[in-house]
């Protein structure tokens, strides 16, 4: 049941007090956090310390609220969820330089052993999709225990694998279970920050999931120029055992802000998943495990992965045929594809530092303009020079490969797509989360899954395209498509609002039937 709309010229204190209701209206209508915009006895808001951001969900007077937990439990508990959630595509990434010793060793071809490569990256988009359902359920302490824990057994597998078969299946599994923080990262950020938080909290961990493609090979490349490629599985193996060691000193922050528990139940029992049981009589689980698909059912939803699909395929297509091409090219050793891979770092360092300033600012000059309210389709604003920004980087990138420019070249422009997709990343994020507060875990692994498909895609078909067109057809097409997905963006920009006017909010089913 939709709730009916604030004017716009001032909001009232009760509403805002209603458990739930103000984020689904202020998403329609525009968020507003600047208290003299309320209406009432403005006194009664809670708000930031210094008094300038109204606090966007209101916390309860609860110790289980996690919006009102300390600010240093509230970072450390993020600051984990990005290290988890680097660990995925940092044992993809590994995987991408094993792939030659491998095919040596087992004797077979490197197109045959990059299947493992291309399965690993199906399943960590389907991972997200999975957990977060498991979560809104069980708690999300408890799951993440669980698939850190598989993690670090599947990464023991590869490592240990005597045959690719095994291997196979051992990296398809290890993608299932690995994406645990990729996939609910956004559900942390909402159930720890408040609005006015988002996009920089948003901006550090996606960095830290951003990095993670180019730091797994640069690491892996130094490994296997020394010692057998196994190494840099049990590499994984130990940085996964320290995220399970990690996800100990988290906590729960499942909670239910209409049924709110109001005793708070001890370390064991939270982490093993018995406190969060108290409100299964206010769930359901099939319920539970259909909440991504009612997400999906949202055309914003569909249309941010549609347009996400398109940008970050080609950023993996690069990342996975730059080692061969400065290999075959350039003649680079294994361990000077290692020092290139830098360029990853300080392109991913360069787009986190832009957008911890520059989200905020064009979300500042927005509401300047809109008298005080700042609406989801002003994050969208700048997809548009980050997303011309990776256009430009492809098309160069695809000359210097053709034309065999100087590998300085191909550094620079591929930090600078790196630099694009970053913004991209945290504004399609943001964007969502402003758009679905209900549904932050279900979004957030929409995007996830879009990613981790479009890296599947552009691995299944970036080397062989190459190969037939030539490095600058294949990269200045994609560079169009890229784009053309700017389509999308102008279409939410003037329809987005309209559209979840029309569809309304995300209702996800509860009761007590399993």
């Amino acid at each position: 049941m939709s709730s009916p709309p604030i004017p716009s010229s001032e909001k009232s204190v009760e509403h805002l007090n209603s458990p739930g209701v103000i984020e689904e209206v202020e998403a329609l209508e525009g968020y507003v956090i600047d208290p003299s915009h309320y209406a009432d006895n403005a006194a009664r808001l809670k708000t930031t310390k210094d008094g300038r951001f109204v606090l966007i969900p209101q916390p309860l007077d609860s110790p289980e609220d996690p919006l009102s937990w300390k600010e240093s439990k509230k970072l450390r508990i993020v600051a984990i969820i990005a290290y988890i959630a680097l660990l995925a595509d940092y044992t993809g990434g590994t995987a991408i330089i094993t792939v030659i010793p491998q095919s040596i060793q087992w004797d077979l071809s490197q197109e045959k052993v990059q299947r493992a490569v291309v399965g690993n990256l199906f399943t960590i988009g389907v991972c997200g999709l999975v957990v977060v359902p498991l979560t809104s359920y069980f708690g999300r302490w408890p799951v993440t225990l669980v698939f850190q824990c598989m993690m670090l057994g599947t990464c023991v597998w590869c490592a240990a694998a005597t045959s690719f078969p095994s291997y196979l299946a051992a990296r398809i599994l290890n993608g299932f279970f690995c994406s645990v923080g990729q996939g609910g990262a956004l559900l942390w950020v909402k159930d720890l920050f408040y609005f006015h938080q988002h996009p920089q909290i948003i901006n550090y961990v996606e960095f830290s999931i951003i990095l993670s493609p180019y730091l797994g090979p640069l690491i892996t490349s130094f490994i296997v120029s020394e010692v057998s490629w196994r190494w840099a599985f049990w590499v994984c193996t130990i940085l996964s055992g320290i995220g399970v060691i990690l996800v100990f000193f988290m906590d729960e922050t499942l909670f239910d802000r209409k049924h709110p528990i109001t005793l708070r139940g001890s370390y064991v029992a939270r982490i093993l998943g018995f406190h969060q049981a108290q409100n299964w009589k206010h769930k359901s689980f099939l319920s539970c495990m259909s909440r991504p698909i009612v997400a999906i059912s949202k055309i914003p939803v569909l249309v941010i992965i549609i347009y996400y699909f398109l940008n970050f395929a080609w950023v993996i297509g690069v990342n996975t045929t730059i080692a061969i091409w400065l290999s075959d090219i350039y003649g680079f050793s294994t361990r000077g594809i290692g020092y290139f891979y830098f360029f990853g770092i300080v392109g991913c360092l360069v787009g986190w530092f832009i957008g911890h300033f520059l989200h905020d600012a064009v979300g500042r000059y927005y509401t300047n303009r809109h008298d005080g309210r700042l609406h989801p389709e002003a994050r969208l604003i700048i997809t548009y020079p980050a997303t011309i920004l990776c256009c430009v980087s492809l098309i160069i990138l695809g000359l210097a490969f053709q034309m065999h420019w100087h590998y300085m070249v191909i550094a620079v422009f591929a930090a600078t797509q790196c630099v694009g997709v970053m913004i991209v990343t945290t504004a399609v994020n943001a964007y969502l989360l402003d758009c679905y507060p209900e549904g932050s875990g279900e979004v957030g692994a929409w995007v996830s899954a879009s990613r981790s498909w479009a890296g599947f895609m552009a691995t299944y078909i970036q080397i062989e395209w190459v190969d037939r067109t030539g490095p600058a057809k294949a990269m200045g097409i994609q560079a169009g498509i890229t784009a053309a997905s700017l389509f999308f963006m102008a279409f939410l920009q003037v329809y987005g609002k309209r559209m979840r006017k029309w569809q309304g909010r995300m209702v996800f089913q509860v009761g007590n039937t399993v």
